[in-house]
């Protein structure tokens, strides 16, 4: 009886989906913030971060529709991480977005 075929193919499936929901949700993230914000913390411009990650997420659709896990897609993987945990937070906290206590979806309480 041979598991690990059905086992690696489910793991795979994992991986096409969150590959897919985390390139995905940066790039729609990317897009929310202005275009202004992105000098102002140092980095590179809405443009380029928008291009990286919508191409990230076109190649997690490809990856996923022909069920390979290529180098693309794991360098885009890695771009969508570096734009959620290093700019991300930067753009927030320039934007005044920032999640300090006393401070509502409305502003300051």
């Amino acid at each position: 009886m041979n598991i690990l075929g059905p086992v690696q193919g489910f793991v795979l499936l994992l991986l096409g989906v969150a590959s897919l929901g985390l390139t995905g949700y940066a790039a729609f993230d990317a897009v929310r913030f202005r275009s202004n914000l992105y000098p102002a913390v140092g980095r590179q411009s809405k443009v380029f971060w928008v291009g990286i990650l919508v191409a990230a997420f076109l190649i997690a659709i490809v990856s996923f529709g022909y069920g390979v896990l290529g180098l693309l897609n794991i360098a885009g993987v890695i771009a969508a991480a570096v734009f959620l945990t290093d700019v991300k937070p930067k753009l927030r906290q320039v934007s005044g977005g920032g999640s300090g206590s006393g401070t509502g979806p409305y502003g300051p309480y």
